[in-house]
């Protein structure tokens, strides 16, 4: 098969991004393999392209139903029929009808929670499953208590089959990648790693002092500089302020974040992917398989937890080559309450025996997590776990997992306080060395006057305050 050819004719390339031939190729040859590839390399092409030769379905298990959804409708954007997504905003009906019918999908994208439903199973084991691909992978390496369980038992379920597995990432350090091999039980795997570094992103570190000063600081900076980008808060409610509060001053931007019903969400990443929102106020929900190029600016109106969740939110600028920018606005109580917030869900020893004591006497397991004071992450993790492990070392690895917690949140300070260049630092963490600094680097080298940045007036930031019942109206009719 000339995958040039293929390649050419299916998605109208000409030639292969850095990494993506060489992945293609061990997938085609049924090995394992996971590919840690830059945020916008295209990594969703070394599945797709496997799949019009390899015989069978592909499997592919996302994170985020917003992610799967929009890789589906890229796809049948670019002409491909028989793709279909499997998560819970599939009406009941509509689900049974697909799992049906399974075998007349190509592609087939699920949660990670549709893979422990059992009629879903018994169906996908009657149909040849020729590639199962794990999308943002690193999902599997969560370091902490706040992650959905699932994505640990995803190895679990494909020891089932027999079909080659590939992991897709943007950002993994060793212990990820091993965590990854070893989760999803891969047989000596190919790890096709390729550099991290993203040259046209400049990166800036500026401390403040409050959040009214970042607050004006980013409405200087949207009235000053060109768009589109995207500002990331630490919670639901800041993004919804701080957006709110910007809406006032006539900028034309939403905020995005999962407390949002489906059908507003979709309403704004639309407005955004077409320049109608110029700006997206969000939490680390919003970014996943968005599929746009031209975002300018990304900025950090809190600390982040950790460098590589840093990384990536900072990957979504820029995936066209053009100048980006990302800068991290920091003040000192950043680091009180994003320790805060990690360890929010963390499940102590006496809540652990609570609920353990409740269940032992019959209680049903969300009346007992109740009582116990455990969230319903906490209980879910805390689920997982005692499944395999006794209560004593469940307690343990809790520890285990809020020091590691702060560990991560550490080496994110560090980056912070720094007086080392900022791409060498962040790169380092990766075991990467910068091999040449852009012009533009970062702010402790020393930033220029970006001329692009201001190139366009503020006129392209601003619009005229309208209501939902608006917008919705201009949408819909």
């Amino acid at each position: 098969m000339d995958l040039q050819l293929l390649l050419k004719e299916r998605f109208g390339y000409t030639h292969f991004r850095t990494g993506q031939k060489e992945v293609i190729h061990h997938v085609l040859n049924k090995r394992d393999c996971v590919a840690i590839l830059p945020t916008g390399m295209g990594k969703s092409l070394c599945y797709q392209l496997p799949g019009y030769i390899l015989p069978g379905s592909v499997l592919i298990i996302s994170p985020l139903v917003s992610l799967m959804e929009d890789q589906v409708m890229q796809m049948r954007k670019n002409g491909e029929k028989r793709v279909v997504a499997l998560n819970s905003f599939l009406p009941f009906s509509e689900r049974n009808r697909v799992i049906s019918r399974l075998g007349e999908y190509k592609f087939i994208f699920v949660s990670p929670e549709m893979l422990s439903h059992k009629s879903f199973e018994s169906h996908l084991k009657r149909i040849e499953i020729g590639l199962i691909v794990v999308d943002e992978a690193h999902c599997i390496s969560q370091w902490g208590f706040d992650f959905r369980p699932d994505y640990l038992r995803i190895g679990e379920f494909l020891s089932s089959w027999s079909s080659p597995i590939l992991a897709l990432t943007a950002t993994a350090d060793t212990k990820v990648i091993n965590d990854i091999t070893s989760y999803l039980k891969m047989d000596e795997p190919a790890i096709e790693r390729h550099s991290l570094d993203r040259p046209n992103i400049s990166y800036s570190i500026i401390q403040l002092n409050s959040t009214l000063e970042k607050t004006d600081w980013i409405k200087e900076r949207i009235m000053k500089t060109t768009g589109p980008g995207i500002i990331y808060t630490s919670s639901r409610k800041r993004a919804d302020e701080l957006a709110a509060e910007l809406q006032w001053a006539g900028y034309a931007i939403q905020s995005y974040h999962a407390g949002k019903e489906q059908d507003e969400r979709a309403i704004i990443q639309e407005q955004f992917l077409n320049n109608e929102l110029k700006w997206i106020c969000a939490t680390n929900a919003f970014g996943m398989g968005v599929h746009k190029s031209d975002i300018r600016q990304v900025i950090h109106e809190h600390l982040p937890s950790n460098i590589a969740g840093y990384l990536q939110e900072v990957g979504r600028a820029g995936r066209d080559g053009l100048p980006s920018a990302a800068t991290l606005l920091y003040m000192p109580a950043d680091e009180r309450m994003t320790s805060f917030i990690i360890q929010s869900d963390r499940p102590d020893e006496s809540q652990m025996r609570h609920y353990v004591k409740m269940l032992a006497e019959g209680q049903e397991p969300s009346t007992s997590a109740e009582l116990a004071g455990l969230s319903d992450t906490g209980r879910r993790i805390v689920d997982y776990y005692l499944e395999r492990y006794s209560l004593d070392e469940t307690n343990e690895r809790m520890k285990t997992l809020s020091a590691e917690k702060e560990t991560e949140l550490q080496k994110m300070l560090n980056l912070v306080h720094s007086d080392k260049c900022l791409r060498e630092t962040v790169l380092s963490y990766f075991g990467e060395r910068c091999k040449e600094k852009p012009q533009a680097c970062c702010s402790t080298c020393g930033l220029k006057e970006m001329e692009w940045l201001t190139e366009k007036t503020n006129k392209k930031n601003m619009s005229v305050k309208v209501t939902w019942d608006d917008r919705i109206t201009n949408l819909l009719g």
